[in-house]
């Protein structure tokens, strides 16, 4: 939702659904990603991108017709801690040494600090913007311990 142009050459959109809805004020929503995947599992090779944006759904408890599931998708209520932290895992897995991971959150149900607690690396910077928090993390260029 917040691309300038996610059909820009240097980007590939990701996501786990291509769906096409008609939003209660009667707008149009279609989500057409590039490559139809899960973002805990991601077809792409170790090292693959310079630039990872990771914008997983941030609902837990909406209801399956509900627009802002329809719009953003929907956390597994059960599962939504792993399956963030697979995310971040894989956010980094294919990041190459030096990449950059700019992760978006929404604190609408669940804090960002609660959030962070899934991830394997601490974030350099970042900014809020109401409940939405972009934050900035930088692959390490060292080998793991």
């Amino acid at each position: 939702m917040f691309w300038f142009n996610r059909r820009h050459p240097d980007v590939v959109f990701m996501d786990r659904r291509e769906e096409s809805h008609t939003l209660c004020d009667g707008r149009a929503l279609e989500i057409k990603p590039d490559v139809v995947g899960d973002f805990r599992k991601m077809p792409f090779s170790d090292g693959a991108f310079r630039l990872v944006v990771f914008d997983p759904p941030h609902l837990i408890h909406a209801g399956e017709s509900s627009w802002l599931a329809k719009k953003y998708g929907k956390l597994n209520g059960e599962t939504w801690k792993e399956d963030l932290k697979d995310g971040f895992r894989e956010c980094f897995r294919v990041l190459e040494p030096g990449g950059v991971l700019v992760f978006k959150w929404c604190e609408d149900q669940v804090s960002t600090s609660e959030v962070l607690k899934l991830a394997s690396q601490e974030p350099l910077f970042g900014h809020r913007r109401g409940k939405t928090i972009f934050l900035v993390f930088m692959k390490s260029t060292l080998p793991p311990n």
